[in-house]
């Protein structure tokens, strides 16, 4: 088997979560390309609560809110999701604060899938809360992902996301670390921006 073909058989793999999700995978994505997608609500919010779902009905976490990064500004006090991995439903846990991304329904709720952000915020590192602040700065530019040689740039607004490339396999440190974004000249690059008030940010601490 060629080393493209294995990547690309590990890209498809990534998705899969619990018993059941095969049914519902994930492809790969730089966190600052869901970020930027312009259906997203990226949230920080507390588990409060929990109903739980059923076969024609959706789970309901009760949250309270307490920042929101990028979308509508809406006090949310509940998200909702599949009531299993399988109909691509998240599970949250009551007491626990997260960093969240979904999307807002025309009845005014916000839906969150298993392929959307839903890490709890202790598990964040300073600079993975830090990058929230910057993500919107490169909105404008394209992530192009990279799974084999060669991988070239076709546009100097794109910035090549190389995480996947042979010897760099687990290796997240663009996801981790850095953001995409475009400089003063109109070009995309990537930036790892300095971290030398972390505190200087409402909800960065903690």
């Amino acid at each position: 088997m060629s080393l493209k073909i294995f990547v690309l058989l590990l890209l498809c793999l990534w998705g899969l979560q619990e018993e059941g999700a095969q049914a519902c995978s994930c492809f790969p994505m730089h966190p600052q390309q869901l970020y930027c997608q312009t259906d997203v609500t990226v949230i920080k919010a507390k588990v409060v609560g929990v109903t739980p779902g059923g076969q024609r009905s959706l789970t309901k976490y009760d949250i309270k809110l307490m920042k929101t990064f990028k979308g509508a500004e809406k006090l949310f006090t509940a998200v909702h999701t599949g009531p299993n991995s399988a109909a691509c439903g998240v599970t949250l846990t009551k007491g626990v604060e997260y960093l969240l991304t979904g999307r807002l329904q025309s009845d005014g709720s916000l839906h969150i899938h298993l392929c959307d952000i839903h890490q709890p915020w202790k598990d964040l590192s300073i600079m993975r809360k830090h990058l929230l602040y910057h993500y919107g700065e490169g909105c404008d530019c394209t992530i192009k992902s990279c799974i084999s040689f060669p991988c070239c740039m076709t546009s100097l607004t794109e910035c090549l996301w190389t995480d996947f490339l042979p010897g760099k396999l687990g290796n997240r440190d663009q996801a981790q670390n850095y953001a995409c974004v475009k400089k003063s000249d109109g070009c995309c690059a990537w930036d790892r921006p300095a971290i030398d008030q972390p505190n200087g940010y409402p909800g960065l601490k903690g």
